[in-house]
């Protein structure tokens, strides 16, 4: 007989399959952004709809025609800034915080994640990097009380990084529009649903065997060879799946809006209720339930935007 070959089952691209720390992404690593800015936002996943829209895209199959498009809704309630953090490098190149100044009318809600500072810290001399922390006001959407807080990059130069941290830290808060634009690519970064404990099928693509199967069906018929006497780490095997963190590489912007009833379905969003602060529309669907904290940040690879004109958003009852 002919040797069969096929794919392995499950993928190793993301490995370990480990479970996140926390309800929302950690981000390890800042685009390079022209201009100085402010990189990242957060923002609570509502749910998902549709909207007919009009593809002007150059060369696109579809030119001049209304298309349905799938559509996600974010919630994004405006942002507090908490404080800046000033690190520098030690001698393993490891980035370590050497001071960090507070903003000094920090919000009572706060208490529920952080304890307060009681000292005051100063600007030092010498510093390598900047960032800022922000929290978020979850409480404005009732999705929850306690505040997510994100240690958030900056772009530019060190002197231009350091103006823009002292002039957020000035603001009262800080609005979906002073970050990013409409039709703009993002990525985004969510903590997947969680799936509880599974089995191989599901968790691996196994393939069922045939009822005549010895002992197991949904399961791996070869653990591996006599030598060495252990199993590999590379074989399938039942264990928890899901509440990983992913990225979502280029998700566009295809609406912003501060009037929530434009996108508020009948009845509200499934396991989520009524929108109520500022929103986008991105293009497609994201990882994580509803409720589920999402940072959103410029993109690592930028990509072409797809031209699309709304007609209509669809409002109708998602229960």
């Amino acid at each position: 007989m002919p040797k069969s070959h096929r794919p392995r089952r499950g993928s190793m691209q993301y490995w370990p399959r480990k479970r996140a720390k926390r309800s929302y992404a950690r981000i390890r690593k800042w685009p390079k952004v022209d201009g100085t800015k402010l990189l990242a936002f957060i923002g609570y996943k509502a749910g998902m709809t549709h909207i007919i829209a009009q593809d002007n895209t150059t060369n696109s199959l579809t030119k001049n025609l209304k298309i349905s498009v799938p559509v996600t809704v974010i919630e994004c309630p405006p942002i507090f800034p908490l404080s800046i953090r000033f690190f520098k490098k030690n001698i393993n190149n490891q980035s370590q915080i050497i001071s960090e100044i507070f903003n000094k009318n920090l919000n009572k809600e706060l208490k529920r994640k952080i304890k307060f500072p009681k000292k005051i810290n100063q600007e030092p001399k010498e510093y390598d990097e900047i960032k800022i922390v922000v929290y978020s006001q979850p409480k404005l959407t009732g999705v929850k009380k306690k505040p997510d807080v994100l240690e958030v990059g900056l772009s530019g130069t060190k002197e231009e990084k350091l103006i823009l941290a002292k002039k957020l830290l000035e603001q009262k808060e800080i609005k979906l529009e002073e970050v990013f634009q409409e039709n703009q690519m993002l990525d985004i970064s969510g903590v997947t649903k969680g799936k509880g404990y599974q089995g191989t099928v599901k968790r691996y693509g196994v393939k069922i065997m045939q009822h005549k199967a010895e002992k197991k069906k949904r399961g791996k018929a070869n653990l591996g060879a006599w030598t060495p006497k252990r199993v590999s780490y590379r074989v399938p095997q039942p264990g928890r799946m899901g509440n990983h963190q992913r990225i979502e590489y280029n998700k566009q912007i295809l609406k912003m809006s501060q009037d929530p009833k434009e996108i508020n379905v009948k009845g509200g969003f499934s396991r989520y209720g009524v929108v109520k602060n500022p929103y986008i529309l991105v293009k497609g669907s994201i990882p994580g339930p509803a409720k589920r904290t999402i940072v959103m940040t410029y993109p690592r690879r930028q990509n072409k935007t797809q031209s699309l004109e709304i007609v209509k958003i669809s409002t109708s009852s998602k229960q």
